[in-house]
């Protein structure tokens, strides 16, 4: 019988165009009064978009217009971007940065590295251990995973937690509280899931109510939340958000075909807003849809973006059904990052319980938390909750009062206004430089 011989495929091959054409990176502080340009020419390649989108968006900067072309073997983008106070982007360490990370190492660099994550579970990372919960919310979860961790004396490292469509989606990031270190006694883990376990199903049996389980991968935290999301079908449920958007700010998104080209065209007009262009492209990524051209703009408060998208097959959304499913899940990718009414943002120094403790008190004092980041900078502990009362309406000034007297001795407070519009307000005392959940979360994972 004849010996069947397969070709051999140089390992190196995939990468062979990226090395006789590498990424072309320019910062211009030149062309434009207002905003910096970066430049970003490459061989196109699954996915570049979003990791471009990405890096832009983990550094806080703020991409007023962006130009993508990525049809046929090259992809060339452009993006107008300013720092959160609509500055240009002059500080040196930022620059080279953004050139190396979008450069031709830029795979290479331990600091560019997507972020741990998994579909739902509890995973070893390095020196912490990542859990992931996804459940139906309810006023005082967030209150009551914390306590169960605090209780089992894991220490709350770093944490992002959203909600949407009455369901929340958290990851946290802890270790032990006398090693420092990941947990990895299975018994501990294993009574650990248990508890939050029942702390999601509550006192339902339904396996829609909450879910965990193990699983290995790696994924940036906020798309894993999209993710996480996404596959729990949040889209489909009932719009019960309390956001109450003006007629010109809702949402309004449109599916066409391009007849001449062959793309489906999706064209998105809402409130502009923070890593707005990163929530889109990652869900269109996940979908499954890839971006040939897209162009985005903002006036004011006002975005607007058109993106023009095929299917991994090549195929455009040719049936209603398709189109409808495309519009509900960027509604829902839009909204789940959307935050009214107040923020509070508490320093105090880091310890075990500390989450717990705060939760307690907003819980204690008839808040509901909508969002919420945890990060750890050496000892100090940042802790930034969108917040309203348990009815969903903004809050009134005599609960934060009562919340201050309560929290004055131990933690720092500051109480600050989700903007309106486009532009963040200035915070004062130590808030002038805003917590940004992912940057910090980066930092603390690098």
């Amino acid at each position: 019988m004849a010996k069947v011989c397969w070709p051999y495929f140089d390992p190196e091959y995939e990468n062979f165009s990226t090395r006789i054409n590498p990424p072309r990176v320019s910062v211009d502080n030149i062309s434009y009064r207002d905003c910096t340009l970066i430049k970003v020419d490459s061989v196109n390649k699954p996915g570049i978009l979003l990791e471009v989108v990405q890096i832009l968006t983990d550094l806080d900067l703020i991409i007023t217009k962006a130009y993508i072309s990525s049809d046929g073997g090259w992809f060339m983008d452009v993006f107008h971007v300013t720092d959160q106070q609509g500055n240009k982007i002059t500080d040196n360490k930022t620059i080279d940065y953004i050139e190396k990370a979008l450069g031709p190492n830029g795979h290479n660099m331990e600091s560019v590295k997507t972020w741990p994550g998994k579909k739902v579970g509890v995973h070893s990372v390095g020196d912490h251990t990542a859990i992931e919960l996804i459940g139906r919310d309810r006023p005082g979860l967030l209150s009551e995973i914390s306590a169960v961790l605090a209780n089992l004396q894991f220490n709350v490292a770093t944490a992002e937690v959203w909600t949407h469509n009455s369901r929340i989606a958290c990851v946290l990031y802890v270790n032990d509280n006398s090693t420092n270190r990941a947990v990895d006694d299975p018994t501990r883990l294993s009574a650990m899931e248990e508890q939050l376990k029942n702390i999601l199903r509550g006192c339902e049996d339904d396996n829609k109510v909450g879910r965990t389980s193990f699983s290995m991968g790696f994924t940036h935290v906020d798309r894993r939340l999209h993710q996480m999301f996404f596959a729990d079908r949040d889209y489909e449920g009932e719009v019960t958000t309390e956001v109450d958007y003006p007629p010109s700010f809702k949402p309004k998104i449109t599916v066409e075909r391009c007849e001449e080209k062959g793309y489906s065209v999706i064209s998105v007009q809402c409130k502009d807003r923070a890593k707005l262009m990163f929530d889109i492209v990652c869900t269109l990524t996940d979908m499954q849809y890839v971006v040939f051209h897209a162009t985005i703009s903002s006036d004011g408060p006002y975005a607007s973006q058109e993106y023009f998208i095929r299917h991994m097959d090549g195929c455009t959304l040719d049936t209603e059904g398709e189109k409808e499913r495309v519009i509900k899940c960027l509604e829902a990718a839009i909204q789940r990052r959307v935050c009214e009414g107040l923020s509070l943002e508490l320093c105090a120094k880091d310890r075990v319980g500390l989450l717990s403790e705060v939760t307690r008190v907003l819980r204690e004092n008839g808040l509901s938390v909508s969002r919420a980041g945890v990060s750890t900078v050496g000892e100090q502990a940042y802790n930034v909750f969108y917040v309203r009362d348990a009815s969903g309406n903004p809050v009134d000034v005599k609960t934060i009062e009562a919340l201050s007297k309560e929290i004055k001795d131990t933690i720092k407070l500051n109480v600050k206004k989700v903007p309106t519009s486009a532009k963040a307000p200035e915070a004062n005392g130590w808030a002038k430089t805003s917590f940004f959940f992912g940057n910090l979360l980066e930092r603390f994972l690098a």
